[in-house]
């Protein structure tokens, strides 16, 4: 993943990472205000041993007190001490619980022990942590170590610091609660926004099809939430931003070599709503308006758009020239004040919509209307659901394919551009359609608002 691809899936799922990262501060939160607060009281005792000789002798105690102050951690939470503090504070709970709440270690590079007793009382915990110093001095001096001399201890041991009531728990730390919970909230919020992120395969952007497909990006539509009621952008806001961005399109369309003086194009799409009905007579209404002669043919004979989007009669069409209901010359509409567009509706639905469109008449009408006109547009059935598209495309110069943002996945959209060339025919190039117009996404501002003005 690149460093784009990173910064482009913060932006994407920024509310993901904002929610989980304050759901794990306000779980920390809660466990930190609601757990039960835990005092503790260190008690010191200093490790000695007696001089009873010479200074060699002195020293040899010495390394024999250091070789045994592990022993007497060790010993610390032995029942043979612990159940003395149990008798002598009368606590209601075993040596095995006591050892819990006990703990004890050698400060380094001295003969200190450190005891340290943990308690949900603050009084109990430095009469538990004294207690334990007291007996196991008790047990060291009085039942493991040898007597010398005067029935005393070669070793002894000296409380230096007794306990006193802490005046403040020392857990739950709430800000390290807090640091910890936000940290894993943080971290699961990030794991489940670059999850989300590799399994969600909709395309977003036009680096979404860049990466699935070689074939270039020719023109990017913005999401306009009029186009279902406008339709017709170039012709009812010929200086809106989608009038311009088809005008780019059709810039982008004379630079292709289409290798016949008449250009026919088919306008397909890899599922159905993608928009290419609108983009198809769009097109053709910018090509017309550049002093092209364009026809625009409605070959989606099982759900045929452009004669209402046009407001022009349907009924009588392509499937009925096709089969010799109708002529040319009965079927063909002129659209607009510069008589230079015409429409071919879908006509009548027939029962063999793909037999129709990869008969020979279809064939032999497309070489009779290259003859009549310079640009022929056809808006034809998306590509996965059936093959009618495909079929065309054999037929024609090539297909302009459309890719809805949000709504083509990239495997669809691969999976239809693999079928078109399975079959040898030409993808002229891609159209992104619903662009957004925010966010990490959004496309053309800068362009679009100077057009605007």
């Amino acid at each position: 993943m690149e460093l784009r691809d990173f910064v482009d899936t913060l932006r994407r799922r920024w509310l993901s990472v904002v929610i989980l990262t304050a759901l794990g501060l306000a779980v920390a939160a809660m466990f930190a205000f609601t757990a039960t607060p835990i005092y503790q009281a260190t008690t010191r005792i200093f490790v000695s041993t007696q001089s009873v000789g010479s200074a060699v002798e002195a020293f040899q105690g010495s390394s024999y007190t250091q070789a045994r102050m592990q022993s007497y951690v060790e010993v610390t939470t032995d029942p043979l001490v612990l159940d003395r503090v149990i008798k002598e504070l009368n606590l209601d709970m075993s040596a095995e619980t006591l050892a819990g709440k006990i703990s004890a270690r050698v400060i380094p590079d001295t003969v200190l022990i450190e005891v340290v007793a943990s308690n949900e009382s603050a009084e109990e915990a430095a009469e538990i942590s004294n207690s334990v110093a007291h007996h196991l001095r008790e047990v060291v001096i009085g039942d493991l170590e040898e007597q010398v001399g005067d029935d005393s201890s070669l070793v002894n041991l000296t409380v230096v610091k007794r306990a006193t009531e802490p005046q403040s728990p020392t857990s739950p730390s709430i800000p390290l609660f807090l640091v910890v919970g936000g940290v894993l909230g943080l971290i699961a919020g990030l794991a489940f926004a670059f999850a989300r992120q590799a399994l969600d395969t909709r395309v977003h952007s036009e680096r979404d099809v860049a990466a699935t497909t070689k074939h270039p990006v020719l023109a990017g539509f913005l999401f306009d939430p009029t186009a279902a009621k406008e339709p017709l952008t170039v012709h009812a806001g010929p200086r809106s931003p989608r009038a311009e961005a088809f005008r780019s399109l059709r810039t982008s369309l004379q630079f292709i070599d289409f290798g016949a003086k008449s250009r026919t194009l088919v306008v397909t799409s890899s599922l159905a709503s993608e928009g290419k009905s609108t983009i198809a007579a769009n097109l053709a209404i910018a090509l017309a308006d550049a002093g092209k002669s364009t026809l625009l043919i409605d070959a989606d004979l099982r759900r045929p758009k452009v004669a209402e989007y046009m407001a022009l009669e349907g009924g009588v069409g392509l499937s009925d020239v096709l089969v010799g209901r109708a002529t040319l010359t009965e079927t063909l509409q002129p659209w607009g004040e510069e008589g230079r567009l015409f429409v071919l509706p879908a006509g009548s639905r027939p029962p063999n919509p793909s037999e129709l469109l990869g008969s020979d008449s279809m064939a032999e009408l497309l070489e009779t209307l290259r003859g009549e006109f310079e640009q022929i547009i056809i808006d034809a059935p998306p590509l996965l659901p059936v093959t009618d598209a495909a079929v065309l495309s054999k037929v024609t110069d090539g297909a302009l394919v459309v890719c809805a943002v949000g709504l083509t996945r990239t495997t669809q959209l691969a999976h239809a551009l693999g079928g078109l060339e399975n079959i040898d025919a030409k993808v002229l190039g891609l159209v992104v359609n619903m662009l957004p117009t925010r966010g990490p996404d959004s496309y053309g501002a800068y362009g679009y608002e100077y057009v605007e003005k």
